[in-house]
């Protein structure tokens, strides 16, 4: 587990320093441009869950978000438990990224009763909701999790065993 843990703090730490820049420089809704017509750093607090998911909870009922949060990271508690056994470099590496970037975004959510966002892709009309190297870290994770899960390796071929 202590792969898993250091891969997790290093996902924190980037994602809260990230998101202490961009409310420290960036204005709320305001769209800085980084490459024009593709990405854009804007600031964004996200009630919901990823993706803007569930972001018109009323305020009253945010609870229940947080709420999602913690049991998605109790369930990829005892998903570690089974998979870092036999889950190589891949499962732990998935999980380290999973759990800094859940436990990141539940900081926010604990602070600000939302999530901070920020990296912003847009392509000729088409608008990708706002996100943050969490969010990343997360998705990257999840996907890893699954080709793993999906692919799992192969034993390795040996001589046959005697009879």
């Amino acid at each position: 587990m202590t792969p898993i843990a250091v891969i997790g703090v290093v996902i924190l730490v980037l994602d809260q320093i990230t998101k202490a820049v961009a409310l420290r420089r960036l204005e709320l809704g305001v769209a800085q441009p980084v490459v024009e017509g593709f990405f854009s750093l804007t600031l964004v607090l996200n009630p919901g869950l990823a993706f803007g998911m569930l972001a018109q909870t009323p305020p009253g009922w945010r609870w229940v978000v947080a709420l999602l949060s913690l049991a998605a990271l109790a369930v990829l508690f005892v998903l570690a438990r089974r998979v870092v056994p036999t889950g190589g470099v891949v499962g732990v590496l998935a999980l380290g990224l999973v759990f800094g970037g859940a436990v990141g975004n539940l900081i926010d959510r604990a602070r600000f009763g939302a999530v901070v966002d920020f990296l912003d892709v847009h392509w000729r009309g088409h608008h990708w909701p706002a996100f943050n190297v969490a969010d990343s870290a997360i998705t990257v994770g999840v996907t890893l999790l699954a080709f793993r899960m999906l692919f799992p390796p192969r034993a390795p071929e040996g001589p046959a065993p005697a009879r």
